[in-house]
């Protein structure tokens, strides 16, 4: 049996001061668009700013719907938001923070398994990679393409 190692890196404990003016935008937004969540079951509030390549930055908000699991998430509103208006515009960078009543969470949390793989897709369908850069009321980890969140990914030419 052969085995494989699969790693990835990333930055992370980055401090703001440490972050490009276009990535704290981005972070900043994706503060923001937290308060937008329609989160009345988790209380679980999470915000995503995607930033074009034109340098539109489009938000979503995770959306909970009573009928589990009929809600998504905001890295996905975010990002099919984005391709439904702009279908030709590769994503640069994608800002993702959560927070509860208690305000932002002590821990980045990474995107789900849905959403890894469609950050991913939208990577290859662009053929750029996209950053994505993950908050917590004080750290920040960036990594620098989605290929590196979900490493065995699946792909179109398995359908084949």
């Amino acid at each position: 049996m052969k085995k494989e190692l699969v790693t990835i890196f990333y930055e992370y404990d980055i401090d703001s001061s440490d972050v490009s003016i276009e990535d704290k935008q981005l972070i900043n937004k994706a503060i923001e668009i937290t308060s937008h969540s329609y989160s009345p079951y988790s209380h679980f509030s999470v915000g995503a700013a995607v930033l074009l390549e034109n340098n539109q930055i489009i938000l979503g908000s995770n959306q909970e719907n009573a009928a589990y699991p009929s809600g998504l998430c905001a890295e996905r509103v975010a990002l099919f938001y984005a391709n439904s208006q702009f279908p030709n515009v590769a994503v640069k960078a994608i800002a993702v923070a959560a927070k509860t009543s208690q305000g932002l969470i002590n821990k980045p949390v990474p995107p789900c398994g849905a959403c890894r793989q469609v950050m991913l897709e939208t990577e290859i369908r662009f053929q750029k990679p996209i950053k994505v850069i993950l908050i917590s009321k004080d750290k920040i980890q960036i990594i620098e393409n989605a290929k590196q969140l979900l490493p065995l990914n699946f792909e179109k030419e398995m359908l084949d």
